[in-house]
């Protein structure tokens, strides 16, 4: 489901393709990894490894040697030189897409299971506009967690921001458009967009993030969002 928002250039790797058990994704942990996470607790470390596991393996598939994929700010993942990534998970999955930053400039993925926010969350994380909208949209389609798919593009749209800003983004801070493109008995899905309402500047030297967009899906029990942005003049490739 991971690649019905992607693009055709970017590497995504799910863990059930690793054919590996949880112990083996805690063995393949660099020194400097399992340093990071050696703390926390054990369904966390795991969480961890199997993801960067899944980045480990998209690597292999681009041609480059495997590296230790640290933590740096907010957590973010710090990926070597030519490379753009993200990461995610969530019960029962575990994944990561890259991609070669000469075709693309940042990238944001995530996954939740489908399934309503907890009582209070919509109108935590939504601005009023956005809650209206998927009340009316669960009103007219209610096999559709709006609520769900709205939080994962935002967090999509967090993870695609700050590697490019090193700041904070909240909730408030982007406006999220949802636009279902049809479905069908297996898939629903559409296009995102994601409006910054804060200082767009980017410390990249790329232009101001002013919007993203990207694409949702919801399929087999998960709601995924991914956001990809383009370098100035580089393309969009099709799925």
């Amino acid at each position: 489901m991971i690649r019905d928002v992607l693009p055709g250039d970017v590497v995504a790797v799910t863990f059930d393709e690793l054919g590996l058990d949880d112990a083996a994704a805690l063995d393949s942990l660099y020194p400097s990894e399992a340093e990071q996470i050696g703390r926390a607790v054990e369904s966390r470390r795991i969480e961890f490894a199997a993801a960067r596991a899944c980045a480990r393996e998209a690597m292999d598939r681009m041609g480059l040697p495997p590296v230790p994929i640290t933590r740096g700010g907010r957590g973010m993942p710090v990926w070597p030189a030519g490379v753009v990534g993200t990461l995610t998970h969530t019960d029962g999955l575990r994944a990561a897409a890259l991609a070669p930053s000469a075709r693309v400039r940042s990238l944001g993925l995530d996954v939740e299971p489908h399934g309503p926010l907890g009582d209070g969350v919509l109108d935590a994380v939504a601005l009023p506009e956005e809650a209206a909208w998927v009340r009316a949209a669960t009103g007219e389609v209610p096999s559709v967690h709006w609520d769900k798919v709205l939080f994962t593009a935002k967090e999509a749209t967090y993870k695609a921001w700050f590697p490019l800003t090193r700041r904070w983004l909240g909730f408030a801070d982007a406006h999220i458009t949802l636009v279902p493109d049809g479905d069908d008995d297996e898939v629903v899905g559409g296009v995102l967009r994601s409006r910054i309402l804060v200082d767009p500047h980017a410390v990249d030297g790329g232009p101001d993030l002013v919007e993203f967009r990207g694409r949702w899906a919801v399929r087999d029990g998960y709601v995924v969002s991914a956001i990809v942005l383009r370098p100035a003049g580089v393309d969009n490739v099709a799925p």
